[in-house]
């Protein structure tokens, strides 16, 4: 008889792919800011006999570390010091009811109301949401200090440390990590190029979308009157505005018919040295590139494109108001805060998260206020991390913060069991807060597992419990993450559907939107207006994609819904790239389409953004009157694999 072989237990893949640690260098120098920020205050506290001031500062630190993540000093700024006012603000709620019973209890649900709804403006303000219920929290589950102003304070001097540490060496690289980005879309578009006509141009173009949303938000997204007083920042603007067009050659190079083969080799060299020259901030006259002569509309237009960046990039001061804004600069300030106070007093998604992270807090404070939880501040915590919404999914988040809890308390136990309160508490605290963004680069469950271990040795020199907080850290974490679950993932509706398919259907009706203004002008006209609304769509589609990455992270069904829109977001990509070719073409010499080619794909998309919003079965396609070598046949054809994807 034979035997049946046996079955291996093996986790699922959605929960594996989180765990899964990500390829990422270890960021040495914020390692070292990060160990000195949080040992400094710590040795301060020390030698002047007040270790728990130390520790606020330190806690202070820890925000501002976990809050760098920007590239551009500029930015850094912005992202460190605004997250650090409102948890200052938090603190002192907090400590203002602390040990108010019910009082506590409705006060934090409010903070957590707002903080939920704060989110919703963008990623500045998720944090700065974030450390207000967090600083929240703890004033509200811990003894600390008197006056009132005094823990904020010390908390906002350790923010202060973290940004001077930051800074110092602003002087020196100032505009490096604007000039390397753009530089790297420089050597993207190289990879583009290469990879046209080959298996890898999808996800070529894919990084290069990546690639170019960061240095957009690199270079504009502090745009104030900064770029008028920096020649830095003029400079870097005006290579990248000049680097849009060849993006666009390099789509229509897709449309080469194959006996031409790939692209010569000439072009990605010519793109790479124009990076070289702009990461090494070349200026001056420079020889043109040798670049064979075209022979069609697309090496045209590579042709032109290159060669206009060519120019641009060595001109010693040029003006990228000169150059065709293909970018889309952001608003003036006033339009963007009211922008920001509409996401957050009248968007639906706002008040539904405010709720929901409401709901959970306050479950957690009513339940710790009835039951006897040992140091239960940490269970409102556990659901304040869970529970952000742009950090990923709510089940593998708490999933992942139960196990990187689990393991975090492996490291905290010896050092709170051994190391004796005094001077070894700096020496640890140096090498624990290196953990920090060496780690967190990692994962979400890494990152948690290096920041418990700080945050328990902080706490315990606000409360001294040593070793005996372990254990019950580990079930207030449990005890977060269940709450989360329960009535922050598995009660709500939302949870157990994705919002994939509303957002492909936008992306579906604006494309076709984009292919009537692509078609109606003449050649040459509105440019920038085209380029503009292509940029928003990919931005678009770049959403869409992470919402796709965020539901496979999701348990079933979720996940294998999502997995069924795939084949139809590449779709949609790729009419968008037909699109822009198919333009770029025209442009330089191939047939424009009549008005009929346009309308009947234009109303094509129509129907299908149509289907996606409402569920209900595609129209039938009428007769099919564009013949594969009319000037959209291509655009056609892949219109009616997107709807044919649909139909199945």
């Amino acid at each position: 008889m034979a035997h049946r072989p046996a079955t291996r237990l093996a986790a699922p893949g959605w929960l594996t792919a989180s765990l899964r640690p990500k390829d990422a260098p270890i960021p040495w120098a914020a390692a070292a800011r990060a160990s000195v920020a949080l040992a400094a205050p710590l040795a301060v506290g020390t030698a002047t006999g007040r270790p728990g001031y130390g520790a606020l500062v330190s806690m202070g630190a820890l925000s501002g570390v976990i809050g760098d993540t920007a590239d551009a000093y500029r930015m850094r700024v912005f992202n460190i010091a605004v997250p650090q006012l409102f948890g200052a603000l938090g603190v002192l709620l907090g400590t203002l009811v602390y040990g108010a019973g019910w009082t506590a209890v409705a006060v934090l649900t409010a903070v957590a109301l707002v903080s939920g709804m704060i989110s919703s403006i963008g990623a500045v303000a998720s944090v700065s949401g974030l450390l207000l219920l967090l600083n929240a929290v703890v004033g509200a589950g811990l003894p600390l200090p008197s006056p009132w102003w005094l823990p904020p304070g010390l908390l906002l001097l350790g923010g202060l440390l973290v940004l001077g540490l930051t800074l110092l060496a602003w002087p020196l690289r100032g505009g490096t990590p604007e000039r390397s980005a753009v530089a790297g879309t420089y050597r993207s578009v190289a990879v583009f190029l290469e990879a046209t006509g080959t298996p890898g141009y999808d996800d070529a173009r894919q990084a290069l979308t990546r690639s170019l949303d960061q240095s957009y938000d690199l270079l504009l997204a502090r745009r104030a009157r900064r770029h008028g007083r920096s020649p830095t920042l003029v400079r870097l603007l005006a290579q990248l505005n000049a680097v849009v067009p060849a993006v666009e050659a390099a789509s229509a190079a897709q449309l080469r018919p194959s006996e031409y083969g790939p692209l010569p080799p000439a072009y990605p060299a010519a793109v790479r040295e124009l990076a070289a020259a702009v990461e090494q901030g070349r200026t001056g006259p420079a020889p043109p590139p040798g670049l064979p002569e075209p022979c069609g509309p697309s090496t045209r237009a590579l042709v032109a494109a290159i060669g206009h960046a060519w120019t641009v990039a060595h001109e010693p001061a040029p003006d990228p108001y000169a150059v065709a804004d293909r970018l889309g600069r952001p608003a003036a300030l006033r339009v963007r805060a009211n922008r920001a106070a509409h996401a957050l007093l009248l968007s639906g998604a706002s008040r539904r998260y405010g709720l929901r992270l409401a709901l959970c807090i306050g479950l957690a404070q009513i339940l710790v206020s009835v039951i006897a939880v040992p140091r239960s501040y940490w269970v409102s915590l556990t659901v304040t991390f869970v529970m952000k919404p742009d950090f990923g999914s709510v089940f593998s988040r708490a999933v992942l913060r139960a196990l990187g809890t689990a393991a975090g308390l492996l490291i905290a136990a010896p050092v709170l069991a051994e190391v004796p309160h005094g001077w070894w508490d700096v020496p640890v605290m140096a090498a624990l807060a290196a953990l920090i963004p060496a780690l967190s680069a990692k994962g979400y469950a890494f990152q948690t597992a290096a920041i418990t271990p700080v945050i328990l040795l902080l706490s315990d020199l606000l409360n001294h419990r040593g070793f005996h907080l372990v254990l019950p850290r580990l079930y207030d974490s449990l005890i977060g993450c269940g709450i989360a679950l329960l009535v922050g993932y598995l009660l709500w509706p939302e949870s157990w559907h994705t919002r994939i398919g509303e957002r492909l259907a936008d992306a579906v009706a604006d494309t076709a939107s984009y292919v009537s203004l692509a078609f109606t002008t003449g050649p040459g006209a509105d440019q920038p207006a085209r380029a503009r609304y292509r940029r928003r769509l990919y931005r678009d589609l770049s959403a869409v994609r992470s919402e796709f990455q965020r539901a496979l992270t999701e348990p079933p069904p979720v996940g294998a819904r999502a997995e069924a829109w795939w084949p139809l977001v590449i779709a949609v990509e790729r009419i968008v790239d037909t699109t822009t070719a198919t333009r770029v073409r025209v442009e330089h010499g191939a047939p424009a389409p009549s008005p009929a080619e346009v309308g009947a794909v234009a109303r094509e998309l129509a129907d299908l953004a149509g289907a996606l919003r409402s569920g209900e079965p595609l129209p039938e396609a009428g007769p099919d009157t564009l013949p594969p070598e009319c000037a959209l046949g291509r655009l056609h054809r892949e219109v009616q694999a997107a709807r044919a994807v649909l139909i199945t």
